[in-house]
């Protein structure tokens, strides 16, 4: 571990969460609505950071098994921000490109979760 690091800031899954959710939050940014669908706005945003979030709480844990759950929670949260972005594909907040561009990001991150809870599984 470098210095100045925590543990989960080597794991590549955890950067890539931390792009997924950047580019998230900025493509809700760029929705022009006046926002009477805040709460929904938000759980986009919310659900989407917490893949980082819950990675890093795992890695953070003292045990194998409490780690490999988080990842399993990360895994879930993910798949809810997808959801969430066909919800507001379908709203036409955001573009076809766009979601696919997020859905392949997601994609990706799933696969590295899937290989890291294989490859730690207690």
């Amino acid at each position: 571990m470098k210095e100045n690091t925590f543990a989960f800031e080597d794991l590549l899954v955890w950067r890539k969460s931390i792009d997924f959710a950047e580019a998230v939050i900025l493509t809700i940014d760029e929705i022009d609505d006046n926002r009477k669908h805040y709460r929904l706005i938000e759980q986009i945003e919310s659900s989407a950071v917490s893949v980082s979030a819950n990675i890093a709480e795992g890695k953070g844990r003292y045990s194998v098994k409490d780690f490999v759950r988080f990842l399993y929670i990360a895994r879930g949260s993910l798949f809810e921000s997808i959801s969430r972005l066909i919800i507001a594909h379908r709203l036409r907040w955001i573009g076809e490109e766009k979601l696919v561009q997020l859905k392949s990001s997601g994609e990706e991150i799933a696969k590295m979760l899937n290989s890291l809870i294989k490859s730690i599984k207690v």
